[in-house]
């Protein structure tokens, strides 16, 4: 159902030559400091986009985790993600993670916290607000972003207190891994059933649906509206769930749009999404 990886390579491919274009121009506005390594073997590496124009005040600071089933993609790839927010004021981090088969989810969700703790450590050097970290995530990598944001082991086990303000997913997958497991039996033998095991209690421990808790991060979602049926299904489900503890939580469906679209149209610097983004970090 999600293993789609040839048409995924299409249609980044396709992107990509725009995301060339797009980057002449953003390059105008944005300073971007490469490859800085955020993990102790050094290994691992993000980037910052940043407001060109200096200003007085510190910004918000979105870190983004990209996605692709947990096996594939890299922080190159959505440099125009990290340039479309900071042309928006938003000081923005995307980072690179170890995938399958070469590690499991729990040590990519240890990556992605690593990568928060470097940012809550450094981010003022570039104009962020160490007290206004937000996380964000496209399908796999939303999960990601969701379980470090919910589930308190990943910063515990660094020995810092979660840094995270809000979660923006932006068509998350993962939400609830034990029920979609369930739920596609036919898939009995697949690359998640590697990537969280065979273990039901795992599945459970790697789904953020079951985290969820007074005081934790505020959210946003957003879900295309021709995206997979699963998708919708879980993050309607997981929305009804965090609504017990935020009441005013959203999940905005973003009309037409399908899973890949979801990430790659904020190519468009113009996209409606950017401003309800900077709405949910106001508040």
């Amino acid at each position: 159902m999600y293993l789609l990886h040839t048409r995924m390579f299409r249609i980044i491919f396709l992107f990509s030559l725009c995301t060339i274009l797009f980057s002449s121009c953003a390059g105008l506005y944005v300073r971007q400091a490469k490859n800085i390594s955020y993990s102790k073997d050094q290994a691992l590496t993000l980037n910052v986009y940043s407001p060109k124009r200096k200003t007085i005040d510190t910004k918000n600071v979105l870190v983004f985790i990209h996605g692709g089933n947990w096996t594939t993609g890299n922080k190159s790839m959505y440099r125009f993600f990290g340039k479309g927010m900071a042309k928006k004021g938003i000081v923005a981090v995307v980072i690179d993670y170890h995938k399958y088969p070469t590690v499991t989810y729990p040590a990519m969700a240890m990556d992605a916290a690593q990568s928060l703790k470097w940012v809550k450590e450094n981010i003022s050097s570039f104009g962020g607000d160490t007290n206004k970290i937000y996380v964000s995530g496209h399908s796999a990598g939303g999960h990601l972003a969701a379980l470090i944001a919910t589930d308190k082991t990943y910063f515990d086990s660094i020995k810092i207190k979660n840094p995270i303000k809000g979660c923006v997913l932006i068509d998350a997958f993962g939400l609830d891994m034990y029920s979609y497991l369930k739920r596609e039996e036919k898939y009995k033998y697949d690359v998640y059933r590697s990537i969280f095991t065979k273990d039901e209690n795992q599945w459970k421990k790697g789904s953020p649906f079951f985290y969820l808790h007074e005081g934790m991060p505020t959210f946003i979602l957003f879900v295309g509206g021709r995206t997979y049926p699963g998708i919708v299904n879980d993050s309607n489900a997981f929305l009804l769930e965090l609504k017990k503890y935020q009441s005013d939580a959203q999940l905005i469906t973003v009309p037409r749009k399908r899973h890949a679209g979801m990430i790659f149209s904020y190519i468009n610097p113009r996209k409606v999404s950017y401003g309800q983004i900077l709405e949910f970090m106001k508040k």
